[in-house]
């Protein structure tokens, strides 16, 4: 992504000042109104909570709107039994960032046109949600605001992923997500990017994607796909789900050759915490953590809870409240804070801003593409 920023020079926006000071929740300030000094020899436990104070948890991927919509009556910010994620439980895990799936339960994504129209109800769903929680949800659609809503008390929720099917493989439709605020959609179950990798009507969406800053999420797309995508992408993919396939040989998870080439194209390998992926303990979580971090890079590396998607999960991880619990296996483990904080926070944040960055400079070199699938693909 050289070619791109030596084409652009801009001033600094809100998004790109987040790595000025934050201020701690309350409770968290030493008597003399510093920030709290991390002894190794504290509790890792309390270690962890204070280091969260600073550098709180980016979740890539939660099941809560489809969940939601199976519930007569919730409310978050009071706290809800009926799900695993709720305003309480996402402040008592120090989770400043979520983003909300607008995936479709399986089978129902299977007609391009029901999946537009299923997609665009679970936007409107996940905005009604937010609009009704405000003393502890804020949309987000960027590095910025999703830096305020956390220094607000907020929890920013961005939107997506989305499906591939919900585009209906159509560019124009891609655009209008983009406008109501999507900003991550996953290549898979759609016929221009399967085994063979992308056709060419699929590099043209990654393209249009680029263009318009939608991050591409490559979990569970085959090798090709990947390898393609990341050639032809001027901006990080995102892996939301994805563990070291090396250690546990589930489809989602990566091998170690794919690892090294996410870390160099400058992607982001989100790991699930599910017992199916990853395994059933809180160590074997932190195991497939150590190894992503060690392959891919600990630039390349973060948190994805997959909570309310009726997974399992392993234990002491049941619901979003448990993140210190993960964090304090770490520190036990010798991880030092700065890769703690790219693991929690800032890698996600690098990714938005390097998403942004692209797609302002390819906006200055491309107009909308107007391609269509049969242009391309016959």
């Amino acid at each position: 992504m050289a070619d791109l920023q030596d084409d652009l020079h801009t001033t600094p926006e809100a998004g790109e000042l987040d790595d000025l000071p934050v201020p701690f929740p309350a409770g968290v300030f030493t008597p003399g109104g510093r920030p709290p000094v991390l002894d190794p020899d504290d509790a890792p436990l309390e270690r962890a909570h204070a280091l969260l104070a600073a550098h709180p948890v980016a979740d890539g991927y939660s099941g809560l709107p489809w969940a939601l919509r199976q519930l007569p009556w919730y409310d978050l910010e009071l706290g809800e039994s009926a799900v695993a994620t709720d305003v309480p439980r996402l402040r008592e895990g120090h989770v400043a960032a979520l983003f909300w799936s607008l995936h479709l339960p399986e089978g129902s994504d299977d007609d391009g046109e029901r999946a537009v129209g299923a997609t665009l109800e679970q936007l409107d769903l996940v905005k009604t949600v937010v609009r009704a929680h405000p003393e502890g949800l804020r949309l987000a659609e960027d590095a910025g605001q999703t830096a305020d809503a956390r220094n607000c008390g907020r929890t920013a929720v961005l939107l997506g992923p989305a499906g591939a099917t919900a585009l209906g493989d159509s560019l124009g439709v891609l655009r209008c997500l983009r406008a109501l605020g999507v900003r991550v959609l996953t290549l898979t179950g759609v016929s221009w990017a399967g085994e063979a990798g992308l056709t060419r009507f699929g590099e043209e969406v990654v393209r249009e994607m680029n263009r318009l800053g939608v991050i591409v999420d490559l979990s569970g797309a085959s090798p090709q796909t990947l390898r393609r995508t990341f050639a032809v992408s001027k901006a990080p993919a995102l892996c939301t789900r994805s563990a070291a396939r090396a250690l546990r040989p589930h489809p989602a998870n990566l091998p170690d050759d794919l690892l090294v080439e996410l870390g160099a194209a400058g992607g982001l390998c989100m790991v699930p915490l599910t017992a199916e992926q990853t395994g059933p303990t809180v160590r074997d979580v932190a195991d497939h953590l150590e190894h992503v971090r060690t392959v891919a890079g600990p630039e390349s590396v973060a948190l994805s809870g997959t909570y309310d998607t009726a997974s399992a999960h392993p234990l002491e991880l049941g619901d979003a409240s448990c993140y210190p619990r993960l964090i304090a296996e770490l520190l036990r483990r010798g991880w030092d804070e700065s890769d703690v904080a790219l693991l929690t926070w800032g890698n996600v944040q690098r990714v938005l801003r390097t998403a942004d960055f692209a797609a302002r400079a390819l906006q200055q070199r491309r107009q909308p593409s107007t391609a269509t699938i049969t242009e391309l693909d016959g």
